[in-house]
């Protein structure tokens, strides 16, 4: 099955954990979601919500260097 993928970084928190509900809403049941967030509060609080919301959050390494970035992999619960 193939991943939907969306960039959120540079997205203020609230809206970037409601784009991500958005985004999750149109994966199939059981398929996957690759949010980019920037580290820290907008990353713990998207993470956080979404697993609230019943689905399954991994954190993956970025391999750019300098970025704040961090990828979530996100199935839909």
């Amino acid at each position: 099955m193939e991943e939907a993928h969306l960039d959120l970084r540079g997205t203020p928190c609230p809206l970037n954990y409601v784009r991500a509900r958005l985004a999750i809403e149109k994966v199939p049941e059981g398929g996957h979601l690759l949010l980019d967030l920037d580290a820290g509060e907008p990353e713990h609080m998207v993470a956080e919500g979404l697993r609230g919301d019943g689905h399954d959050v991994e954190r993956i390494e970025i391999g750019d260097a300098g970025s704040a970035g961090v990828r979530l992999r996100i199935r839909r619960g």
